[in-house]
């Protein structure tokens, strides 16, 4: 059976959250947000690894207030970049050179339901990479800097990207280390793969 490590980035400021403490420390149901979203992994007896990627100044901080729970799941903590992909490169190199796949799912995202994982996991063993999502269904404009509706955008072949987002490892290492040639700073992580001409396979996700 293929082997996984999952990454979950949150070194994020939580800016769009209104400017709170890191959202995923806010309590739902009784649990932290990061909590429940390593609980989506933390049973699944294809996880070997498990890494949790924090803002550096929350750290220190982080990691005494919630000890007890990052021993229990076996969760291994690093400290972040400056942006989402620079921490998503630092928590790969605590990835294990052994294990097959990376997943990388958003630590504030602690709904996923499991068959969302389970699809992603097969397409990803059979593609090399495969990410969830939602096909478009709203009608789309596009405005200009004066809020002018300039047109309407077909949905056609458009889908709003979910994760996790899973990638062979192999794959995903060389990715970064080519990180001269991307041509944009990437808004997801399968961007990266996009851009170096890598096929990236979507599947249905959950609203």
């Amino acid at each position: 059976m293929a082997n996984f490590a999952v990454i979950l980035p949150a070194a994020g400021r939580s800016t769009r959250f209104g400017g709170r403490k890191n959202k995923i420390q806010v309590e739902l149901d009784g649990r932290a947000i990061w909590i429940r979203a390593v609980e989506l992994f933390a049973t699944r007896p294809e996880i070997v690894k498990l890494i949790l990627v924090i803002n550096p100044e929350e750290l220190s901080d982080f990691k005494q207030k919630y000890a007890a729970n990052l021993m229990f799941m076996n969760v291994q903590v690093v400290a972040g970049g400056a942006e989402r992909v620079d921490s998503v490169e630092a928590g790969l190199k605590a990835v294990p050179n052994d294990v097959d796949y990376v997943a990388i799912h958003d630590a504030a995202r602690p709904l996923t339901p499991s068959d969302v994982i389970d699809r992603v996991f097969k397409a990803a063993q059979t593609h090399g990479a495969a990410i969830p999502g939602l096909a478009v269904t709203d009608t789309l404009k596009r405005v200009d800097p004066q809020s002018h509706v300039q047109e309407t955008i077909s949905r056609a072949g458009l889908w709003q990207a979910q994760t996790p987002q899973v990638f062979r490892r192999d794959l995903l290492v060389d990715v970064f280390a080519r990180r001269s040639e991307w041509s944009t700073q990437p808004t997801d992580d399968a961007q990266v793969f996009e851009m170096l001409g890598h096929k990236v396979v979507m599947v249905a996700g959950s609203a």
